[in-house]
């Protein structure tokens, strides 16, 4: 499974959360595109319009075990596609900013 780490991101990477929405609404990482892993396959057209066209999509979730099946999934599409180890998790511990909808700092739950 194609991996990636989370310092090895950049800001302007595509990032995919795969969380579910109470995760979601407690923090996430500013700028992904929100897709509940419970509603990926009926939402896929969402991620097909915002993915960046010859870009790499970056899967995350809170640890890693639902994002890696997501990035199995996309990789079966096509789509050149990667999961984050350790997750959100990981996220925040390295100090990577984690915000509510409304901007404020938020919480991995």
């Amino acid at each position: 499974m194609p991996t990636v780490g989370v310092t090895d991101l950049n800001d302007d990477d595509f990032l995919l959360d795969v969380r579910e929405d109470e995760e979601w609404q407690a923090g996430h990482a500013g700028g992904a595109l929100h897709i509940p892993m419970s509603d990926f396959v009926a939402r896929y057209g969402e991620l097909a319009e915002a993915a960046p066209r010859d870009g790499r999509v970056h899967v995350i979730c809170r640890s890693g075990g639902r994002s890696a099946q997501v990035t199995m999934y996309l990789i079966q599409q096509g789509v050149d596609a990667v999961n984050v180890d350790g997750g959100m998790q990981v996220w925040q511990a390295a100090g990577r900013p984690v915000i509510t909808d409304g901007g404020t700092p938020g919480a991995v739950v």
